[in-house]
């Protein structure tokens, strides 16, 4: 799998930002508050962290981590805060400003895919809407994740004891009974998302959504 370039990555970053934004515009005001798949948090909740990712430089990014004393989910919170407007056409626009941002934390822009694929689809499946992602780039951010600790944000233990084998892209990984799935199934579960026990197949599909489930 040929990897993608920082201004590639950045152009399918920008893409899909703006494919989110074309969905999140036909929302109804009460769909805002919807809860994701990211547990704890609304459609609106999501929509706000993708404003402050987006913001976020790798310089700032020390800064709030000390002022959150090293923890992920105060910062996640706090940022939700500063970013989440009272009416969410307010959030909406915000993430129209920030939609071509190019900043980003101190770690592998391959983030920034994960980013964009997994919380759309946080946002948009419990909203029952489709998209047709790019699978050969949700590969590459799979190759990511499962090469991540879940300690920050990856997957890596998740995914181990399982032979994971993406049916749309040219991606496998890892030993163990054979996981058959697209490759956004895939990251999702990694992720720490439910998927459906008819999106993966093969003789270790039910044991690791068994596994995940308890884990959520």
């Amino acid at each position: 799998m040929t990897k993608l370039s920082g201004p590639e990555i950045w152009s399918v970053v920008h893409h899909e930002r703006q494919a989110l934004i074309d969905d999140l515009a036909v929302l109804e005001t009460g769909e805002w508050c919807t809860p994701s798949l990211c547990l704890g948090w609304d459609v609106h909740d999501v929509v706000a962290h993708l404003v402050d990712s987006a913001k976020t430089t790798r310089l700032g990014f020390v800064r709030r981590m000390v002022a959150a004393g090293f923890d992920f989910d105060r910062d996640n919170a706090v940022g939700i805060t500063r970013e989440k407007a009272a009416a969410p056409e307010d959030t909406l626009s915000a993430f129209r400003v920030v939609r071509a941002y190019t900043t980003t934390p101190p770690a592998a822009l391959a983030t920034r895919l994960v980013e964009a694929f997994v919380h759309g689809e946080d946002i948009r499946r419990p909203l029952k809407i489709g998209r047709n992602y790019p699978s050969v780039h949700v590969a590459e951010a799979l190759a990511y994740q499962v090469k991540t600790s879940v300690k920050i944000g990856g997957g890596k233990e998740s995914a181990q004891g399982w032979r994971l084998i993406a049916t749309d892209a040219p991606f496998e990984h890892g030993d163990g009974p054979k996981v058959h799935g697209p490759a956004i199934a895939l990251l999702l579960a990694v992720s720490g998302r439910p998927v459906g026990a008819d999106e993966l197949t093969g003789p270790g599909a039910h044991g690791l959504v068994t596994e995940l489930s308890a884990e959520s």
